[in-house]
């Protein structure tokens, strides 16, 4: 994390500052996308997203990357200590860093610092939900979701799959928002907040079917599957033998479709959000709505590759952001109210489909994002 960052926030204590750079480098190397979209933050608020973020990428590699040997009966052990450590930190969140001493030398109290011993991210998630007064039941049921992935494998309904994704991307959604701060009542805000996360996770669900089915998993609901004829046994047959299949390419469409309705759900929530919050939300709605993009114009061949975003269309994207947050500044500075095409979401504007058409985009994104701001 750069200084800049940690001196912004007002993050004194060394070893604060050491556990949200463990954040920051676990957001920089696995959430291309989420840290892309973060750069557009004002600089004092980058940190605590890079708290949560590291914090859920902790545990998801808990989950799924302890290694191949590790039993589910292993892993749910490390999971649950991963709990305590996280109900310890969130106790003892007050006593943590900004320069506070408690006679110990990095600014937590011994029996804090037991308990959550040596997990940096634990250290900045605590810090994190103090400062910014994060509810614990959206910390508690994410951890409730990540324990369900090493005993469920597939789900019958798409209303079975929404009671997981309450824990495991809603939640995501309302720990940002006291973050990202709102024009308005927060509960308002709340309910397009939890489905931007379900959104953005239904979104890697497609995205990433294949490698889910190699780890025993199907998330994408079994009811609409059926609809069109698909079973886990066709998914996997696909997937062994490279083949294509009519039916597997119904199915994907419809979880498409199914996808771009929860983004419509989300789209009012972005006018709702502070301001200078709203290019970094509206930069990751677009670069995630791409993903979906770019799985159509690979014609839904998830089940045999990952479709990735061109470079040339996330540098794009950055730069209208970045654009929106020099508009937000100056307006801040001025006084000005945004204006209603800068506040309200164009219902016309496809996700992946960015306005900007810059020269020599990504040279330019690249060299902007290091100047931000």
């Amino acid at each position: 994390m750069t200084e800049r960052e940690l001196d912004a926030a007002g993050i004194t204590d060394p070893a604060l500052r050491a556990a949200y750079s463990e954040c920051r480098r676990l957001n920089a190397r696995h959430g291309k996308t989420y840290f892309l979209a973060t750069r557009l933050l004002p600089v004092e608020r980058r940190p605590a997203v890079h708290a949560l973020y590291g914090f859920a990428r902790w545990a998801d590699d808990i989950v799924d990357d302890l290694g191949r040997d590790t039993s589910p009966g292993e892993r749910g052990l490390a999971l649950e200590r991963l709990r305590e450590r996280l109900m310890a930190g969130l106790r003892d969140g007050s006593r943590y860093g900004d320069g506070v001493r408690d006679g110990t030398e990095n600014g937590a109290p011994d029996s804090s610092r037991n308990a959550v011993g040596d997990e940096p991210v634990v250290r900045a998630l605590a810090h994190t939900a103090h400062r910014y007064a994060i509810d614990h039941r959206h910390l508690t049921d994410f951890m409730d979701s990540m324990r369900s992935d090493l005993e469920v494998t597939d789900y019958p309904t798409y209303d079975d799959l929404r009671r997981y994704m309450h824990g495991s991307a809603a939640v995501i959604g309302l720990q940002m928002l006291p973050v990202l701060g709102t024009v308005g009542p927060r509960e308002e805000a709340a309910p397009h907040a939890a489905a931007l996360g379900v959104a953005f996770q239904l979104t890697n669900f497609l995205r990433d079917v294949g490698e889910d089915l190699d780890r025993g998993r199907v998330y994408l609901p079994a009811d609409l599957l059926a609809a069109h004829g698909v079973d886990r046994d066709l998914l996997q047959w696909s997937r062994a033998t490279g083949a294509r299949d009519p039916r597997v390419t119904a199915a994907l469409m419809a979880a498409a479709d199914l996808t771009r309705g929860v983004y419509r759900e989300a789209a009012p929530g972005i006018a709702l959000l502070d301001p200078v919050s709203r290019p970094c939300i509206r930069t990751a709605f677009v670069l995630y709505g791409g993903i979906l993009e770019a799985v159509a114009e690979d014609g839904y061949a998830v089940l045999h590759r990952r479709a990735v975003v061109p470079r040339r269309r996330r540098a794009a994207v950055a730069l209208d952001g970045l654009a929106r947050v020099a508009a937000a500044r100056v307006r801040a500075r001025t006084g000005r109210p945004p204006s209603a095409a800068s506040a309200a979401w164009r219902p016309g504007w496809r996700p992946g489909r960015p306005t900007a058409r810059p020269g020599r985009p990504a040279v330019a994104a690249e060299r902007a994002h290091g100047e931000a701001a």
